[in-house]
C-alpha cells in the first residue's frame, strides 16, 4: 500500500484529535479524552512544544470510506533517564481499522525510534493496554521487553485533585 509518514503541522490537528477519539474508543476509554483541537495547536505547535508529531497519509484515490487521506499518527517527547539518558517516549501509535496490517504502524514506529535517535535518545518508552495482546505480541517481535513484567515497575499517575493536593506546600 502506498503512505507516507511527514512530521506533523498545526493544520493536521483536527485529524489528529479525530484520531485521539478513534485510538479511545478502541481502548474503552472515550470518556476520558480531555484534550482539544485547540489544545493540541497550543501544546505541540507553540515556541515550546510539549510534544512532537507524525501523520501517515494516503493518496488521495486510497482513502478511507469517511474521506480521509490522514489515516494514522504518532504522538512523542523527549523525557531523560537517570538510568539511561536521553529517551523519546511515545505516547500515542494509532492506524484507523482499514489500514492496518499493512506496515504503517511499523513505519510510525521506526519513524519515532529514528528520530529518538537523531536526538541523541538510547531508549524509546511507551505504554501498551494488557488485554491488547495483537499490539503486545508485534512490540515483543520487535525486540522491545515488557518492563513491568521483567523489571516490575508500574506506571503511575497523579492527578485531578491527588495532583493539586500534591502540589500543597
Amino acid at each position: 500500500m502506498e503512505f507516507s509518514i511527514r512530521a506533523a503541522n498545526v493544520e493536521d490537528c483536527k485529524d489528529i484529535s479525530r484520531m485521539i477519539t478513534e485510538l479511545a474508543e478502541y481502548e474503552k476509554v472515550v470518556d476520558k479524552v480531555k484534550v482539544t483541537q485547540r489544545d493540541l495547536e497550543q501544546d505541540g505547535f507553540s515556541k515550546n512544544p510539549f510534544f512532537h508529531g507524525i501523520v501517515a497519509e494516503v493518496p488521495e484515490q486510497l482513502k478511507s470510506k469517511d474521506g480521509h487521506t490522514k489515516i494514522g499518527y504518532a504522538l512523542y517527547f523527549f523525557s531523560y533517564s537517570s538510568w539511561k539518558g536521553r529517551a523519546v517516549f511515545m505516547e500515542d501509535l494509532y492506524v484507523m481499522p482499514d489500514f492496518r496490517g499493512k506496515g504503517i504502524g511499523k513505519a510510525l514506529m521506526s519513524k519515532v525510534a529514528q528520530l529518538g535517535m537523531a536526538a541523541g535518545c538510547n531508549q524509546l518508552n511507551f505504554t501498551v493496554l494488557d488485554w491488547n495482546k495483537s499490539s503486545l505480541d508485534f512490540y515483543l517481535s520487535q525486540g522491545c521487553s515488557d518492563v513491568t513484567s521483567d523489571l516490575g515497575y508500574h506506571y503511575m499517575s497523579c492527578n485531578g485533585e491527588a495532583l493539586e493536593h500534591l502540589a500543597q506546600p
